[in-house]
């Protein structure tokens, strides 16, 4: 074929860290001139009206991953991609057997955003999908971690040579970021002449660990005047709002669920809180201090450290800890905003990963921008 064609998969488009990344490569490839399908398990999620124009949306109509194997088989015979790009490690696995099956000559990149050792050691049916990622991994053509704590990780815990795995950040630094974030925002709580707001977002899952976001800003109120607002959706929904009653915080709570568009809220924050137990690479970390917001993070594996410069760039606390979650949310509180080393950003913008991902799935240097 004339025109290289490139197939991205991954269940859905729910929401999460993941999807966004892989629409902005796929707006990033097909910039480049290349044909892209976003190959879905099942075509649905909050972000499915947001796929870039040129991008071919391929539903499976699968029920979960696992039962998208046949389908994406059958997608790899009759299309042919030139390569095959995979996200999440269920969607690895199954890409990598549907490679094998297919065969096809696709070359197959696979991407680990989380770390497997945290990911994949709490029960039987995780510690399965430990041993597969051990068999299934070293087979694919190029291993992508989205940080060296990852990296490390997958080295570690599947036994990878660590030649194989290459470091390559999330591109969740673009124009589009910066525009979406200079859009209105309509909360009274945001207005001019309001207290100031701690932000979270994410998940409301354990790996967020929402519950010591909530008592650090607890310790927080105590000493000023502020209110928290957590973006996001997730199972643990109830048990953070229970939380919050039995505090006493529920008139400077807000839980407003998923939002389209955070960067406005991330934009006009006072501090932004990452207050998660682990991570692969937090995006809304590095949006939050691409567009000039103060930060506080817990020093999880993995990310946060690398992102922050082991503490250069934004204070570092210890996982679960919401006293000193709380010190460090009012030291910030206390200091004035910063203008960031503008350096610090180029490992995160779209056009300098969009590069590194085509030389990953075989590109060379005349596909670059």
């Amino acid at each position: 074929m004339n025109t290289p064609y490139l197939a991205l998969f991954l269940p859905s488009l729910e929401g999460g860290g993941a999807e966004h990344v892989m629409m902005d490569l796929a707006r990033g490839f097909v910039g480049r001139g290349f044909q892209v399908d976003l190959v879905l398990a099942s075509a649905q999620g909050a972000f499915l009206t947001q796929v870039p124009t040129g991008v071919r949306v391929i539903d499976l109509k699968a029920r979960r991953t696992l039962t998208a194997l046949l389908p994406l088989v059958g997608y790899l015979r009759r299309v042919r991609p030139t390569a095959l790009l995979a996200t999440l490690d269920h969607a690895n696995l199954i890409a990598l057997i549907a490679k094998a099956l297919a065969v096809t000559r696709t070359r197959t990149v696979i991407r680990e955003a989380n770390i497997p050792s945290r990911e994949t050691t709490r029960s039987h049916k995780e510690r399965l999908l430990l041993r597969l990622m051990r068999y299934l991994y070293p087979r694919a053509d190029a291993l992508i971690a989205v940080s060296q704590g990852v990296a490390d990780d997958l080295v570690t815990t599947l036994g990878l040579n660590p030649s194989r795995v290459r470091v390559i950040y999330n591109p969740v630094v673009t124009d589009q970021l910066l525009q979406q974030a200079s859009e209105p925002l309509i909360h009274p709580w945001f207005a001019k002449g309001q207290p100031p707001v701690i932000l979270g977002a994410g998940r409301l899952v354990l790996q967020k660990d929402f519950a010591t976001l909530i008592r650090a800003f607890a310790g927080v109120r105590r000493q000023a005047h502020v209110r928290l607002v957590i973006l996001g959706e997730g199972e643990l929904r109830s048990e953070l709002e229970m939380l919050v009653r039995e505090l006493g915080l529920q008139g400077d709570v807000a839980l407003p669920g998923f939002v389209d568009n955070p960067f406005p809220f991330m934009a006009r924050a006072a501090v932004f809180a990452l207050s998660s137990a682990w991570e692969g690479l937090p995006n809304v970390l590095i949006q939050a201090m691409a567009l000039g917001t103060p930060v506080v993070s817990t020093d999880c594996p993995s990310g946060p450290r690398e992102i922050l410069k082991g503490g250069e760039y934004g204070k570092l606390v210890a996982v679960g800890d919401d006293r000193a979650l709380a010190e460090a949310i009012q030291r910030v509180l206390e200091l004035p905003r910063y203008n960031l080393i503008t350096d610090w950003v180029k490992p995160f913008r779209e056009p300098f990963v969009t590069t590194q991902y085509l030389h990953a799935l075989g590109f060379d240097s005349t596909h670059e921008e």
